[in-house]
């Protein structure tokens, strides 16, 4: 018997969105008392369309976020809350893959856990790390470890993206750097491709170059390039020269130009604008209007108090005509070094 992974599209229907209840206030120095309520923003929206799934420290956060959700009028209805422990909020990263599994005869949903050392970069991981086998636990759903050989292959879910038909991209400044933040020493583009196929069903991997500036991630793609459906991405430009993203766009457009989809035709590379360079204390943050997360019915888009943010949101609706497209003030939350898709987390229904 053939047992078929796949890992599904992030527009494909979700069962629920897992998001983390920020608590860590170094994450956001300085600005983490409204990080709370653009979250509260964010799962009025989610929760519109599709059931939201909150991981929180202790029952006195849990009764502390009730409160905020109930008073910015959001259907707690929709809400579960989950008493799992996190370091930091980013359950894109840390949390599962939630894939199909075919057996011939029927279709489960399976957990995919991934080795997570904290980007290689942060010592305080070990309760990001932990959430997928909780999460499994509570679902009553099978944990399978993303593996090459014996080694558990570290990979974060923002290093990712997928059109559920098995292409899916990926960035070389990330899985493959062996000197900066190295996730897999030792693993060679062919290993991990062949992890990326045993487990999440991955046939065609799409390889960018680097990441943009200010992502301490070292390169994650979410801030980089997306898949809007089957066969069109999104890329982020830069038009300025002179701009330390400039260089890194134009060679992942040449790279997009020659890429080819799983059934060997050309990907259709829709442009997005990037906002005007952001920085906090000297330090440039990783604006993006890429970071854009698809939920049953809206997509949630950062914005930055910027003239493109009305360009991203057209160009954003005009690809998602099934779907509200909704912007959200992202300014603060960026401070942390992620928005919208870091820190939510689709569960692919049934």
């Amino acid at each position: 018997m053939t047992v078929r992974y796949r890992l599904p599209a992030e527009w494909e229907p979700h069962a629920a969105t897992w998001l983390a209840w920020p608590h860590n206030a170094r994450d956001w120095p300085g600005k983490f008392t409204p990080i709370r309520w653009v979250y509260a923003e964010i799962v009025r929206h989610l929760a519109l369309s599709e059931p939201v799934r909150i991981l929180v420290r202790s029952p006195e956060q849990e009764r502390e976020v009730r409160n905020l959700l109930k008073r910015s009028h959001v259907d707690l209805g929709q809400v579960t809350f989950f008493p799992i422990p996190t370091n930091r909020v980013w359950t894109r990263d840390y949390c599962p893959a939630f894939v199909h599994v075919h057996d011939g005869q029927n279709k489960r949903t399976h957990a995919v856990r991934f080795g997570f050392n904290g980007w290689a970069k942060y010592p305080d991981h070990e309760l990001d790390a932990a959430v997928p086998e909780h999460i499994a636990r509570t679902l009553a759903i099978p944990l399978t470890p993303l593996r090459h050989g014996d080694r558990t292959v570290v990979l974060e879910g923002g290093a990712i993206d997928g059109n559920g038909r098995g292409s899916l991209l990926t960035t070389e400044e990330c899985l493959l750097d062996q000197q900066t933040q190295v996730r897999n020493p030792g693993l060679s583009r062919e290993d991990l491709e062949a992890a990326l196929l045993e487990h999440l069903g991955v046939t065609n991997v799409i390889w960018l170059g680097n990441g943009i500036a200010g992502d301490d991630t070292h390169g994650h793609v979410d801030d980089l390039c997306r898949f809007v459906n089957p066969t069109t991405v999104v890329l982020v430009r830069e038009d300025d020269p002179k701009d330390a993203n400039y260089r890194a766009l134009r060679d992942n457009r040449e790279r997009l130009e020659s890429a080819r989809l799983e059934d060997d035709s050309q990907l259709e590379v829709v442009a997005l604008p990037m906002p005007a360079p952001l920085y906090f204390e000297n330090i440039r943050l990783p604006a993006s209007y890429a970071n854009f997360y698809i939920s049953n019915a809206t997509v949630v888009v950062p914005t930055f108090n910027d003239p493109q943010d009305r360009v991203a949101l057209g160009i954003l609706a005009d690809l998602f005509p099934d779907r509200k497209v909704v912007g959200i003030h992202a300014v603060d939350l960026v401070w942390g070094f992620g928005t919208l898709h870091c820190l939510t987390h689709e569960q692919a229904a049934e």
